[in-house]
């Protein structure tokens, strides 16, 4: 799951490349990006200032109301039900196929009106992003439903074959208590059954103290009289579906009976291969993991659309703010997540890293945060440095052309520097000095005095924690350059100042987060949880926000609207408020899933309690 992630922002990062030079590369007087032809000419520049005025949804009074309804059921399913969702799937939580059901429903519901919306209002964005996103990541979403529903019945069927062979066992003259273990041994989840009891049984006699189940008589030519109601009960009259439905109470289930039920135990005549399981097993939890950062492009391309920005050449400077703030918004989110504890068996969470036999080899093997922060700052600038000058291929160098190289090759420098810090190997080997001064005096542990060797040879507390000032160093300095950075309005100027000062109050959280460890470095597996975390994470999400409302098309609607920088820093700052405490809501009810569905976790006592 964590290298999914991870691999998506590389994956970002890598399609910046390809337009991060057309958003900040060389213009001309008017701020215009020349663009490329196929004949290696260059195309004189439009009036692309203007472009941001061409009609759109926004303007057009037609059918407001499906729109909204549109807006509202798609911002339910895919912004507040869709996180909720992806949890419950990840802690295989019973309610999670129910959620994804809903989801869908609502997911409809907000195509059909913007299906209704499409046909009776003009095309004022022709080919737009978002139609096809949209319809990409509704695909997906079926997919994985039908996928939750194909597991549901697989189980299914699998515990009503378990429950046609215990009618075929009671005929047998055994004791139930015999029957009891062979269930609790061939069960897999026997928690959800031995609670239960026969429809008509008092209680009396069945529990594993009473001497009524111990002192029956095993021979086969045994029939006593509870033997004989209790085979009465479990081979009911023919017909009587109602006592089958009591006898075994794991067929119930909602479909059970209907035409679906009967569907698929025709067309599945058994339970699915293990290897088709897991191959589909393997895909549903792929979806888990990228189907949040699809449904956030969804609904960003959507409100794109229907602002009618972006368009002809301006496209590039959108997309090249929109993809940066994102990372940064996500970024912060991974961060937030990070304090409240995920990514604790990994030692992510501001915690002492598990040992390898509790987590398992794989992940004992991953890097360190730190080291995941500069491979990405790394690769962004080794692929961005060649790519800055892209717009004007064949022109003059600019002084904004080399002032944005530079920029990436303090990424790619800074990065391979973070990394090499976190490299074990790298840090042994600059111990060597110290090492061969021990070894030409002959200063042998063995030779010195148990307390003298132990104060000697014992690595200072700080080497068990990674402290990598690197990654927030670089933000710091892109910040810094990005407060001071010219723009061609004062409104832009400050819009940008805002989240360039926002990265840089990141950068200062987290070197605050450095001198707490490095003063007192944890020594638990459990989350740390430094205060100066939620201080970043905020800063992160809030300045990515701004960030890709810095685009040159909102900054002209803004000046259109009469509306000041303030606004758009007011509104980021309460979304992120808002954003934070919804995430909050989501961690912990994953955390409540797993526990509600692991008997582990919840006969487990509790070991940390708040002094409140």
């Amino acid at each position: 799951m964590v290298a999914t992630k991870h691999l998506l922002a590389a994956s970002l990062l890598e399609l910046i490349t390809l337009v991060a030079a057309h958003g900040h590369g060389s213009q001309d007087e008017t701020g215009l990006n020349p663009r490329p032809m196929s004949n290696g000419t260059v195309s004189p520049p439009t009036d692309l200032d203007n472009v941001w005025q061409s009609p759109s949804y926004s303007g057009l009074e037609a059918q407001s109301g499906s729109m909204l309804a549109h807006i509202i059921f798609m911002v339910a399913a895919w912004f507040f039900l869709l996180p909720i969702g992806v949890v419950l799937s990840i802690a295989r939580s019973r309610f999670a196929v129910s959620t994804q059901l809903i989801f869908l429903a609502l997911n409809g519901c907000g195509i059909f009106f913007g299906i209704v919306y499409n046909v009776n209002t003009p095309d004022l964005y022709a080919n737009n992003a978002h139609h096809k996103i949209g319809w990409i990541a509704t695909w997906v979403m079926t997919a994985q439903g039908a996928m939750s529903l194909l597991f549901a019945f697989s189980r299914w069927c699998k515990k009503e074959d378990a429950a046609v062979s215990a009618e075929r066992v009671a005929f047998l003259p055994i004791s139930m208590e015999a029957m009891a273990q062979h269930q609790r041994f061939h069960d897999p989840h026997p928690s959800a059954y031995e609670n239960t009891r026969w429809s008509r049984d008092s209680g009396q006699g069945t529990e594993c103290a009473t001497p009524s189940q111990h002192s029956r008589d095993l021979s086969p030519n045994h029939t006593s009289e509870s033997g004989q109601e209790r085979e009465r009960f479990l081979k009911p009259e023919a017909g009587d579906e109602e006592d089958v439905q009591q006898v075994l109470p794991w067929r119930r289930h909602f479909l059970a009976g209907t035409f679906v039920h009967k569907f698929w135990k025709q067309r599945v005549p058994g339970p699915f291969s293990q290897r088709a399981l897991k191959l589909l097993e393997a895909v549903y939890d792929s979806i888990d993991h990228i189907i949040l950062l699809l449904g956030f492009i969804a609904l960003v391309t959507g409100g794109i659309t229907y602002a009618g920005i972006f368009r002809a050449n301006n496209v590039f400077n959108g997309l090249a703010h929109f993809i940066k703030g994102g990372i940064f918004f996500w970024y912060g989110l991974l961060t937030l997540g990070r304090w409240m504890g995920c990514y604790a068996e990994l030692g992510w969470a501001w915690n002492i890293k598990p040992s390898k036999s509790e987590i398992g080899s794989w992940k004992a093997s991953l890097p360190t945060a730190e080291f995941t922060e500069s491979f990405v700052i790394w690769l962004y600038g080794c692929t961005n440095v060649f790519l800055e000058h892209l717009a004007a291929w064949g022109g003059a160098w600019t002084a904004q052309d080399l002032e944005h190289v530079s920029i990436s090759i303090m990424f790619f420098g800074g990065g391979l520097c973070g990394m090499l810090i976190e490299s074990r190997r790298i840090r042994d080997w600059l111990s060597t000095s110290i090492l061969l001064l021990h070894a030409r005096n002959d200063m042998h542990p063995e030779d010195m005095h148990p307390e003298e060797s132990s104060l000697i040879h014992t690595p200072p507390k700080m080497y068990s924690f990674s402290l990598n000032p690197l990654p927030a160093l670089i933000i710091l300095l892109l910040g810094v350059m990005m407060s001071s950075h010219h723009q061609n309005s004062i409104v832009s100027t400050s819009v940008h100042k805002q989240w360039g000062t926002l990265l840089v109050g990141f950068a200062l959280a987290r070197a605050v987060t450095y001198i707490l460890f490095f003063l007192s470095p944890p020594t638990s597996v459990f989350p740390s949880r430094p205060p100066s975390e939620l201080v970043a994470a905020f800063c992160l999400i809030s300045g990515g926000l701004i960030f890709m409302a810095s685009t040159k098309d909102v900054i002209h609607i803004m000046e259109d609207h009469n509306l000041m920088p303030m606004f758009i820093f007011t509104v980021c700052m309460g979304f992120t408020a808002f954003l934070m405490a919804y995430e909050m809501i989501v961690l912990a009810t994953k955390g409540w899933a797993t526990r509600r569905e692991n008997a582990v976790l919840r006969s487990f006592p509790a070991t940390i309690r708040y002094g409140r």
